[in-house]
């Protein structure tokens, strides 16, 4: 079976259960909806650290931002003054039109992601001069600035966050209801974890997977040979922040309520959760942050119902192995075990397929 065949069955299982999970797990959905956001993570973080060699620790700053973006953006589409909200914590009688908050969602996601792109551009043009553990904690700092900054900005609820969600004050479907709200929502994230997923398997197979693969091996090198470098980490950080962004929007609200700290930049939780998941699946490939986030999201909440106090152990754990034991993640693993496979000729044997891109293993 070549890559290619491979790859169309393996995008046609993981989309089959992403259409028939909720019926088949009806009472799992808001756990399969933040798989789909936790596949968007690794995604999303492996088109840095991973095709391209710079190890962002600061991603998880484009999800809270793209959160609170989105937010503020509904609240003024309903007519409501943010401060005047954010202060009352919604105390205040909402009174809006189903439109209005179809309308404010939507519009918040979109300005949130485009928002985010502006800022990975910015900031991408202050620290992209540093390079290895010096750009890691760089952009770790601009996380925990954030939530620190945010939580002394009272026009957006400062520590005291933002409840949401908008709801209409009377509705006879959806935001009404409360089995079709989680349908609803998880089929946001479906959609957004297939796009992501798309967009990166696009962008690999084109001349940015190579170029992005010269800055991984060696930059200077690749620099020599005319490619631009700061452009192509500007685009790849860029992209990242779009969907991080849509994933916040989406996750602030399906939990109702947005907190600076523990929910919009949860640095020491989701912020580790995507490095480690795009690990433990294979850094540098397309199925590897995804393999690496279906296993990782599993085992976190089967620990975290079944050994609640000893879950981050057992986390821990997970990552020690995976650092010291398997660092080129299952997916290299596989490669190393079956080459031929994975198309990789062994001992003068034919190659049964190749792969595509850079990274669309």
């Amino acid at each position: 079976m070549n890559a290619e065949r491979r790859n169309l069955i393996s995008q046609g299982l993981l989309l089959a259960f992403g259409l028939i999970g909720p019926f088949l797990f009806p009472h799992y959905i808001q756990q399969i909806t933040l798989l789909w956001i936790m596949v968007l993570f690794a995604l999303t973080w492996d088109a840095m650290g991973g095709q391209m060699g710079y190890n962002s620790l600061g991603n998880i700053f484009f999800f809270g931002a793209g959160m609170y973006i989105c937010a503020v953006t509904q609240i003024m589409v309903a007519g409501y003054d943010v401060g005047e909200y954010t202060s009352a914590f919604g105390a205040i009688h909402v009174d809006i039109s189903d439109g209005q908050y179809f309308a404010g969602l939507f519009l918040g996601l979109a300005v949130a992601a485009v928002g985010c792109v502006f800022l990975a551009i910015i900031l991408g043009r202050i620290f992209f001069g540093l390079r290895g553990p010096y750009f890691a904690i760089g952009t770790l700092g601009i996380a925990l600035a954030a939530g620190e900054l945010i939580g002394a900005w009272d026009w957006v609820g400062g520590g005291s966050g933002i409840s949401l969600p908008l709801y209409p004050a009377e509705a006879d479907f959806f935001p009404g209801s409360g089995d079709d709200e989680s349908m609803f929502f998880y089929t946001l994230a479906l959609i957004a974890a297939v796009a992501t997923f798309l967009f990166y398997q696009w962008l690999y197979s084109t001349r940015f997977g190579l170029a992005v693969n010269a800055i991984r091996d060696d930059e200077e090198k690749a620099e020599g040979m005319g490619i631009h470098t700061l452009r192509y980490k500007t685009v790849a950080w860029a992209s990242s922040a779009f969907f991080m962004a849509i994933a916040g929007g989406i996750h602030g609200n399906i939990i109702h309520f947005i907190e600076p700290l523990e929910v919009a930049f949860p640095t020491v939780t989701f912020g580790i959760f995507m490095v480690a998941m795009a690990l433990l699946g294979g850094k540098g490939t397309l199925w590897g942050p995804v393999i690496g986030a279906i296993l990782f999201h599993v085992i976190k909440e089967v620990t975290w119902t079944h050994l609640l106090g000893w879950q981050w152990i057992a986390l821990g754990m997970i990552i020690i192995v995976n650092v010291v034991f398997f660092q080129q993640g299952i997916l290299g693993w596989m490669k190393e075990r079956w080459p031929e496979a994975f198309g990789v000729t062994v001992e003068g044997a034919p190659a049964q397929g190749s792969e595509t891109g850079g990274g669309s293993n």
